[in-house]
């Protein structure tokens, strides 16, 4: 799912499995506080962050994201496969589509990375999800948003070309918050077709997870 600051299930997939996470800070006080939050946990297996592997999840904290931070996000999403969560204390706007184009699909802010904050960003991040807060959600809709209406060809009126109806109403529903037994119920689908549809568009369109997908269908004007 994409969503806000809402409450997570337990567990990142039904499974009660635990799940890999490493830390990246600047500083080691920085570090070892985020591992101390997260260390009480059980499912939280923490990871040293020095050998990350694909599918371990790992959060990037950081004030801002410089040009540093941002080659060290591409290169462990792209080049390593990590998931990743970014916790910082803003973004700019220019920043808000490269993140999300990388393939990050949580952000925590800074002032909010309580230790529950931090599990269901990590909980979402394992399972693929997006986890944006609410106000950073809006700003990548409007920002996106703009890019499409000043595009040379104009705004595409119902489906685009290379998505069914089918997908573009589950996207709709993913861009506005929903988990996928919401839009299950929703749509009267099964949570399994929902699941099927998300993971059929994002393998056919090389997408890294629904967060991606949906700045991609905003770009595209899809939804």
């Amino acid at each position: 799912m994409l969503s806000t600051s809402r409450t997570t299930r337990p567990g990142p997939d039904g499974t009660g499995g635990r799940i890999a996470v490493a830390v990246h800070a600047p500083d080691p006080i920085l570090r070892e506080g985020v591992r101390g939050q997260l260390r009480r946990y059980p499912e939280v297996d923490l990871r040293e962050d020095g050998d990350p592997a694909p599918g371990i999840v790992v959060l990037l904290v950081d004030d801002v994201l410089d040009e540093t931070a941002l080659t060290r996000l591409r290169r462990l999403v792209r080049t390593e496969g990590v998931r990743a969560v970014l916790v910082v204390r803003s973004l700019r706007e220019s920043e808000l589509l490269e993140v999300i184009g990388c393939g990050v699909g949580a952000v925590v802010w800074r002032h909010e990375a309580t230790a529950p904050r931090l599990l269901q960003a990590v909980r979402a991040a394992a399972r693929g999800d997006g986890d944006l807060p609410a106000d950073l959600l809006g700003r990548l809709i409007n920002q996106v948003g703009t890019l499409h209406r000043t595009a040379a060809d104009g705004s595409r009126a119902g489906a685009a070309p290379g998505l069914t109806q089918r997908e573009v109403d589950v996207l709709r529903l993913v861009a506005e918050g929903f988990d996928t037994a919401e839009i299950a119920a929703k749509l009267s689908y099964s949570e399994r077709t929902v699941k099927n549809v998300m993971h059929g568009l994002t393998t056919r369109l090389r997408l890294r997870n629904r967060a991606h997908a949906v700045a991609h269908a905003l770009r595209e004007g899809y939804i």
